[in-house]
């Protein structure tokens, strides 16, 4: 991990940051590097001037975000600011330094894009386009039926190891944002499909378990899927199953959240499934929901 700084008096503080961030918050190694990247990068703008971290300012934050909005997203930029706040506030409570400079610094304000989930026909068509009849078709389809039942992060849909699951209860135990559990249900569909891919496909690209993994999503190689693996499979299918509207590779945890509240799922339920820690973060799918119905409103009411 890349979390040396260009000025070496301040490795201690980084270093004691990002086992902080491990040990104690339980951060995955992407979050914890994207972390470090972000302070490295704020340290670099102070140009070696600032020995120890009381000797910044406010107005050196001001100074860098200034800076860095002149050619960052507004969305780039409270990322790098919410790491810096998180870094001083960190040195502050260990009593390092006598207060964080960063404090009142305010973040940009990002517009909040609205999800765009995939209708229930699209969700049909595509989870229709793998060809189970192969050994990789059906470990897709394994995994699309499951990323839809569970709304699951794609980070956590290739991080799920076999004894994450539970096939007679219908549950899969997810280690989410911050090392938090959940329990989260699956429906038949994606129980019967991922039952034959373990005793089928799985066992099959394991090489009859001469290869051993511990996740049950593996590639071609017998190795973890990765989240860019994951995304080039979904935009294979995407092109296939005929769906012209763009798609990231949350489209299915769309989906999944605005699928169920259409449907009259309490946002609550839906909250503890998508793993939210705030439930405004899940309310943002009823606002999906009242535009469509406005749009529905629109085009078949006589009077619109």
């Amino acid at each position: 991990m890349a979390n040396k700084s260009t000025n070496p008096s301040w490795d201690f503080w980084v270093d004691s940051f990002l086992s902080y961030l491990r040990v104690e918050r339980g951060l995955s190694d992407n979050s914890i590097e994207a972390y470090s990247r972000d302070i490295i990068h704020f340290l670099s703008s102070l140009n070696g001037q600032k020995a120890h971290p009381s000797e910044v300012s406010q107005q050196d934050v001001l100074a860098y975000v200034m800076a860095l909005s002149r050619y960052r997203a507004p969305r780039s930029v409270a990322r790098h600011l919410s790491a810096i706040k998180t870094f001083f506030r960190f040195l502050t409570t260990e009593g390092h330094i006598p207060s964080n400079p960063a404090r009142l610094v305010d973040s940009p304000k990002i517009p909040r894009n609205l999800p765009h989930p995939l209708s229930i026909s699209e969700v049909e068509r595509l989870l229709d386009t793998p060809d189970p009849k192969t050994v990789l078709g059906l470990r897709d389809q394994a995994m699309l039926e499951l990323a839809y039942a569970s709304g699951l992060r794609v980070s956590e849909l290739v991080g799920l190891r076999l004894q994450d699951l539970n096939l007679e209860t219908g549950f899969v135990r997810v280690l989410g944002k911050g090392g938090k559990e959940r329990l989260v249900p699956i429906g038949t569909k994606a129980q019967e499909v991922i039952k034959k891919y373990i005793s089928e496909s799985r066992t099959k690209i394991l090489k009859g378990g001469s290869i051993q993994s511990p996740f049950l999503f593996v590639n071609s190689r017998g190795r973890r899927l990765t989240r860019q693996g994951f995304w080039k499979i979904l935009k294979g299918y995407v092109s296939k199953a005929g769906i012209r509207k763009g798609v990231s590779p949350h489209s299915l945890r769309h989906s999944f959240a605005s699928h169920l509240l259409e449907r009259g799922a309490d946002l609550r339920s839906v909250q503890v499934m998508l793993g939210h820690s705030d439930i405004a973060t899940t309310q943002i799918y009823t606002r999906v929901t009242r535009e469509k119905l406005k749009q529905i409103h629109e085009q078949c009411h006589p009077r619109p």
